[in-house]
């Protein structure tokens, strides 16, 4: 299934972890090493389209500072037949146990 489904902070811990899933931070590199999810990569946004070549197989969770970027992406990586999760209220809406500073 392909698509782009836009997810609450709050479920950010739902997905940590999962074989299945990678979840990427759009920030720039200085962002991401402020603090960032726990298992993480970061591909910045301006470099995502060309840099995201995961397996159709995966699950991209994508978050950014407050959502609009990774939202934007999402449907993108979604016309390109991934199921994408974007994070509504990107970073500064997770309050959850999975915040780790690089």
């Amino acid at each position: 299934m392909t698509g782009l489904e836009p997810i609450s902070a709050g479920m950010i811990d739902f997905y940590v972890g999962r074989p299945d899933v990678v979840i990427i931070d759009l920030r720039s590199e200085e962002e991401f090493t402020s603090g960032h999810i726990r298992g993480a990569v970061n591909i910045p946004y301006d470099d995502a389209e060309e840099k995201i070549q995961y397996s159709r197989r995966k699950v991209l969770l994508l978050y950014c500072e407050r959502g609009a970027s990774s939202l934007a992406m999402g449907k993108q990586l979604a016309e390109r037949g991934y199921q994408v999760k974007s994070v509504i209220g990107g970073i500064r809406a997770y309050r959850g146990r999975n915040f780790v500073i690089a």
